[in-house]
């Protein structure tokens, strides 16, 4: 029988104090209402009253979830299949300098349609994919032609393997969440990395759009990082975040999605996420997604 998951205390910083602060639509797949808190302490955003890791699998259940699908009905997904040949690139070099290395032993966690793994593999790295939608992983198989692994196979991964591990949006789905976080630790190499994208709370889209922001998609996104809560769950853990990096064409397609659930336009979209990162220009941290490149603490 399923759960509802209540958070007593924040799941980064363990705090109990934290407030409601948005009651939040989910717009793809039940319409359901979820209360969003956020801690005093942390600054975290979480959802509250969420299927546990069971029952929240029906919540992934739509056609029009890009990830797991690969749809490109509608314009929107047509925009993200044309720019993502841009991504693709910009991931692939950003992990490059993230670990000095032309080629090495990569990990991503949360592969989907297998997108990513196939580019890495195609530069030359050594590549593993865990994904936990099987219907995801035959997309990968029928696509790319390459094996992505179910999720609870990171458990069973060895120590101090991986030049580098990367999540792409998943942090912010994960039900256990320090579990993860020590398991990546572990089998990250010697000098290796963590490259991890969330979404951020703290953007302009996000202020702008409040309850209509599509990063937040609930119930499937339980944690919605700040910097600050990112960091602090990395210290916590023994792990130093070393950069931040702005995903930037992550605003206009979010701003896209939100004006869609707002029922807004799409010029209003494009012109929201062009100011969202006008003003990340001046403040990088507040662009609608973040890249964190993290290692271990010193002394950790």
């Amino acid at each position: 029988m399923s759960q509802l998951v209540h958070y007593t205390s924040c799941p980064v910083c363990k705090s109990q104090s934290f407030n409601q602060v948005l009651n939040v639509k989910d717009f793809t797949v039940s319409q359901e209402l979820f209360p969003i808190v956020e801690c005093n302490d942390c600054s975290l955003r979480f959802t509250q009253q969420i299927p546990d890791e069971t029952a929240v699998q029906r919540y992934y259940q739509s056609a029009n979830y890009i990830s797991h699908t690969n749809t490109n009905k509608g314009i929107i997904n047509r925009l993200y299949h044309i720019a993502r040949t841009f991504t693709m690139m910009s991931k692939e070099s950003l992990v490059k300098n993230a670990t000095k290395k032309a080629v090495g032993m990569l990990l991503d966690v949360g592969s989907g349609t297998g997108t990513f793994v196939h580019t890495m593999s195609v530069a030359g790295w050594n590549v593993v994919g865990l994904e936990p939608d099987a219907a995801a992983r035959a997309v990968a198989l029928k696509k790319y032609n390459c094996d992505i692994y179910p999720s609870e196979e990171l458990f069973m991964l060895p120590a101090s393997t991986y030049d580098a591990v990367t999540m792409w949006h998943v942090l912010e789905h994960v039900h256990r969440l320090d579990e993860y976080i020590d398991q990546l630790k572990k089998i990250v190499a010697p000098g290796g990395k963590l490259i991890i994208a969330v979404p951020n709370y703290t953007s302009y889209d996000a202020e702008f759009y409040r309850e209509d922001w599509a990063s937040y998609d609930v119930p499937r996104h339980l944690y919605h990082f700040s910097p600050k809560s990112m960091r602090m769950l990395m210290e916590r853990h023994g792990l130093k975040v070393i950069a931040t990096k702005p995903m930037w064409l992550d605003s206009i397609y979010v701003s896209l999605l939100s004006e869609r659930n707002k029922k807004g336009n799409f010029l209003s979209g494009i012109w929201n996420g062009l100011k969202s990162n006008f003003y990340a220009l001046f403040h990088k941290e507040k662009c609608s997604s973040l890249v964190y490149i993290i290692e271990l603490a010193p002394g950790a």
